[in-house]
This record gives structure tokens, sequence and C-alpha cells, in this order.
């Protein structure tokens, strides 16, 4: 066992390594806005973490949470040795995405009035929408769109007529088109999953807002999960980051703001901020193992019942029938996760692998298209 251990680890680690600094990456992009806009006022901390977290992330998660289904065909045709239906499932999810970015454009365009219906203050809500319609600057968009079409082009040249790709099939293909429906259902059902957890995040911010003072509040729940937002891979990575928040509760906080009561607010959530790490150190684990075997759907259904039905009811219980704010708001997230950790736990051991291996490979046979793609490398 110690031995089969070792050598997963060993397998493990080049892939983790690489995703684990891309998340890292992704987190230190949006906590050095919060660094910034803090340091302008808590109301400027409050705005922008409304607009970058309690927004974005609402689109960002149905975002992700759709392409996580090339995460899942991808890994089994990968398994498989269907190399020609990777390019094929990455074009079907490109057009899955740019169909769904649509409405998702328009509700940023709405922000502020979507804010004051959610119940949000309208200092922090106009602040927001500002927040959010800065990033519809042209001249810097402009920029960066034509370095991109610069990468893009270079990038079209080599996927479609340079053989050092190594793989057929890499041009456009018709068969990106091909059962739409049924990679929409998958596609949707990932997107649930995902939408579900994240947004049960971004819920607290929210439900943050309708409390007394959310200028104060608000900055100090956003702190507290930034300082633990590594998005931690494994249980040891959780704990090294409990003892780390717990080492420096007191400095870390003012990297985000300036102001002395956020300060020790967030101190005051950090009890809280431990406990959720150190569930997180293992939720992720579990999360991506129903990803690769294509269980989304069930994965949804359990997000449902612990985050909607029992954790968000919990904190608004806690935090305005007892009392206990942004404590009891967060200690109620808590009991959601935890809860949803143990029943994934719970259905991990008991998991018939032999039948995952032949579910995977239906799933490759329904969906695996041989048609020439319209632009093919030739001999």
């Amino acid at each position: 066992m110690a031995l089969a251990a070792a050598l997963e680890v060993r397998l493990l680690a080049p892939l983790a390594a690489p995703a684990v600094a891309v998340y890292m990456l992704a987190m230190a992009t949006t906590s050095s806005t919060q660094i910034f806009c803090g340091h302008l006022g808590n109301v400027q901390l409050a705005a922008a973490s409304l607009g970058n977290n309690g927004i974005q992330l609402f689109a960002y998660g149905l975002m992700l949470g759709m392409g996580s289904a090339v995460e899942t065909l991808c890994g089994q045709a990968y398994g498989a040795e269907k190399y020609e239906m990777l390019g094929v499932y990455l074009q079907r999810a490109t057009v899955l995405l740019t169909a769904a970015g649509v409405p998702l454009a328009v509700a940023y365009a709405f922000s502020e009035p979507l804010l004051l219906l959610l119940g949000q203050s309208p200092e922090i809500a106009g602040a927001a929408a500002k927040f959010l319609q800065a990033q519809s600057i042209v001249a810097p968009s402009a920029y960066i769109l034509a370095a991109s079409l610069a990468l893009h082009v270079a990038l079209s040249w080599l996927a479609t007529s340079s053989t050092s790709c190594g793989a057929p099939s890499a041009g456009f293909t018709w068969a990106a088109f091909a059962d739409l429906p049924g990679f929409a259902k998958l596609s949707a059902a990932s997107a649930v999953m995902l939408v579900l957890e994240v947004w049960y995040c971004q819920v607290l911010i929210l439900l943050d807002g309708k409390l007394p003072s959310p200028s104060g509040e608000r900055p100090a729940c956003r702190v507290g999960n930034e300082l633990g937002a590594g998005n931690p891979r494994s249980a040891a990575f959780s704990a090294w980051m409990v003892t780390a928040v717990s080492a420096f509760v007191d400095k870390l906080s003012y990297i985000f703001t300036g102001g002395e009561a956020v300060s020790r607010a967030v101190a005051d959530l950090c009890p809280l901020l431990v406990g959720t790490i150190a569930v997180c150190g293992i939720q992720p684990v579990l999360s991506g193992v129903a990803v690769g075997c294509g269980w989304q759907a069930t994965v949804a259904y359990i997000n449902i019942g612990c985050y909607y039905l029992i954790g968000i009811p919990l904190g608004v219980l806690l935090g305005f029938k007892f009392d206990f704010g942004v404590k009891g708001l967060w200690g109620g997230m808590i009991g959601g996760k935890l809860m949803q950790t143990l029943i994934l736990i719970w259905i991990t051991f008991r998991t018939d692998w032999n039948k995952e291996v032949e579910e995977a490979r239906k799933r490759l046979d329904k969906w695996d298209d041989t048609r020439q793609p319209l632009l093919a490398n030739k001999e």
C-alpha cells in the first residue's frame, strides 16, 4: 500500500505542480486588486470585493464549470489513446463557452440595478458597478487584443501547418459541431456542479452586505478568504497554510488594508479561516476525482443539498437570528462544506472502479467521431 501511494505521488506531482502554480497566479491577480483598493478605503475595498468576487466569480464559476467537461473527456480520451478526439472536444467546448459568454456580458452591463435588487448598499453597489464597468476601458483592451492576435496567428500556423504538433486533427473540424446537445448536457452538469460550489462562497459576500456596517464587515470577510485562497490540493499543504495563517494573523491583513477596524475583524475571523482551510485540503481532491469520473451531475445534487439546503440556511440562522454576524454566516458555510466532504469520501470509498472504466469506455465510444477535419495535415 505504501509503495502504491509513493508511486501515485510521483505520477501526480508533475501534474499537480503546474496546476497549483496556475491557481496561485490566478488568485494573486485577484488579490493584487484587493490590495490596491483596500488602501483607498473600506468602502473601496468592499466595492472591489463585491465586484471582483461577488459578481465576477458568478460568471467565472459558470464558464469554468462548463469547461471542466473537457477535463473529463480529454483525460479519458488520452488514457484510451484516442488522441484525435482531444482537439474535437476542445473545439466543442469553445463553441459552447462563446455562446454562454453573451448573456454574462449583459449582466455586467446592468450590474448596479442587479446589486440593488439583491439588497446591497447603494453606495457600495454604485462603486462596485464602476469597478466592473471600468474593465471595459477601450484603449488597454485594444492593446491586449492586438498582442493576442499576433500570438493567435503564430499558434494557428503551428497548429495547422507545422508537423511539430505530433498528432493529426489539429486544425478546425466540423466534428466540433457534432453531438453538441450531448456535449452540452455534460457541460451543463459540470457547470452546475462548480457553479453551486463557487457561488456558495460568493453568497456569503452578498449576505454579508445585508448585515449592519457592510463596508467594515465585508472587507474583513473577503480579506480572510483571500488569505486562504491558495486552493490547497492536499491535506499536507492545508496544514502548512493553517500554521502560516495562525502565526501571522495580526500582520497579514495589513497587506490588504490600513484600517485598524478591518484588521481587528480579520484577526477575529481567522479561527474560522483555519477551519475552512482544513476542510478545503480534502474537498478539492474529492471534487477532482468526481470530474475525472464524470460524476458532475451526482455532485451537483450533493452540492444543492449540503450547500443550499443546509449550509446557507444554517449560516443565515446563526448570522441573523442568533446575531453571530459574519461568524455565523461563515460557520454555516463550513458546516455545509464539511457535510459535502464526508459524503464524497463515502462515495469514493464505495466506488466500483471496474464499472467506472466501462462507463468511460462507453462515453468515449459514443462521442468518438473519426471524420476527417476541415484542415488536416497531409503527407
